[in-house]
């Protein structure tokens, strides 16, 4: 068996919609698919392999940026649609379209690679890791008061397009200081509120409430809906939040205090929030809110050792020789200098004796400053070529906000 993958042309398309639905056991109407997605996707980021000139596995991604501790942006490419049909498991086909799409992120020079991982066990291998973290949290809003009263106003807003430069301004604005935060497509935000039709899903159906601060700009949105079931012997229903985002504590207490003391709202629910969300601590009774599904988010693989390491601040100063294991870079390895505080970093690649060699993998997994180093390098093993060595490298990666990716993709 030969496997070819390559690029994809534009008169392929449906077949590599269909392809991709079949692998995430789907039935959309592949027609109306490929024809909503045509003026949208980048076909030279989508890839497929071919078995004998069959489509068998696809694998696409879209040009972002990541914010790292610090403010800088990065250019990433954000990994989608990643299908093996089960005809062909197990014969190197999702490592070839790897391959395929790691070689253009080094030749598009992007320094991330970013993904969620619908299987846990099967990126790593691959070099990412899990850097960014997710809840769910349920908030019974009978048990609950806030010790915060509100400011500013809340004002319910329509789903048209003065709304939508509303929202995107104030995500613009809070994305680019948020650590692990993307960019998101323009496409995006008009699928969001609906003012753009898919045929692969329902349209939301949802409300909009804008905060405006004294002056009377809007500062924080939070986009919500409804559950229609109805507890006749505990009236009440359970509002779910798609996003809530604020610049200042002002809007973030407002918005929150909004949807808990609507009328009917019983529960509160909202997925993949940052697990040290600040609510808890805004109740008078944080036993109400329960989080749920804690677990990994956004994955990332670091393509650039260096440039990433020096873009990023960091809240110790520190000298360290990082050696990451890269089987998919020259020599298998890079090798580099950090010297790092919170002015900023210079980090160079260097000959000098490494202090302590890690895989690129647990890297991905720390880099963001949310998670241990140590913790992340239990599996994959380290060596410490000066005593502390680990110590001072999970020390200067380590952030006091942890990093958080609201953008699902």
């Amino acid at each position: 068996m030969t496997i070819e993958v390559r690029r994809i042309r534009e008169d392929e398309l449906r077949e590599f919609i269909e392809t991709s639905s079949a692998g995430f056991l789907e039935r959309p109407d592949v027609d109306k698919v490929t024809e909503e997605v045509r003026p949208l996707w980048d076909l030279d980021r989508t890839w497929a392999a071919f078995d004998d000139g069959r489509m068998c596995g696809t694998y696409r991604s879209w040009a972002t940026e990541l914010t790292v501790p610090g403010g800088q942006r990065l250019p990433a490419a954000a990994v989608s649609a990643v299908t093996v049909l089960p005809t062909h498991r197990r014969r190197g086909i999702l490592r070839a379209m790897v391959e395929a799409e790691h070689d253009a992120i080094r030749q598009r020079v992007e320094v991330f690679g970013l993904l969620y991982a619908a299987e846990y066990p099967i990126y790593g291998r691959f070099g990412y890791g899990p850097g960014v973290r997710e809840a769910t949290l349920t908030l019974d809003t009978r048990k609950t008061g806030f010790h915060a009263d509100s400011s500013g106003r809340v004002e319910l807003a329509k789903a048209d397009a003065e709304t939508l430069a509303a929202i995107k301004g104030v995500f613009e604005r809070w994305r680019v200081r948020q650590a692990g935060e993307i960019r998101r497509r323009d496409y995006r935000w008009e699928y969001d509120l609906a003012l753009r039709e898919s045929v692969w899903g329902p349209p939301w159906k949802g409300f909009v409430a804008l905060h405006r601060d004294p002056a009377g700009s809007v500062d924080g949105y939070a986009r919500y809906h409804a559950d229609d079931k109805w507890e006749q012997r505990q009236p009440g229903l359970t509002v779910t939040v798609d996003e809530l985002h604020a610049l200042n504590d002002a809007a973030y207490v407002s918005l929150w205090r909004f949807l808990a003391e609507m009328d009917w709202a019983a529960t509160v629910k909202a997925e993949r929030r940052i697990p040290s969300e600040q609510l808890t601590w805004l109740l008078t009774n944080a036993r109400a809110l329960n989080m749920l599904d804690v677990g990994d988010g956004m994955w990332v693989r670091v393509f650039d050792v260096a440039r990433a390491l020096e873009a990023r601040t960091y809240e110790r100063e520190g000298s360290i020789v990082l050696e990451v294991v890269d089987p998919e870079a020259p020599g298998g390895r890079t090798r580099v200098r950090l010297e790092a505080g919170p002015s900023g970093a210079t980090c160079r690649e260097t000959d000098r004796p490494a202090d302590l060699t890690l895989d690129i993998a647990s890297l991905g997994t720390a880099y963001l400053g949310g998670q241990s180093l140590r913790a992340a390098t239990a599996a994959s093993g380290v060596e410490e070529h000066r005593a502390g060595a680990l110590a001072d490298a999970d020390a200067l990666l380590r952030t006091l906000d942890e990093p958080w990716c609201s953008t699902f993709f």
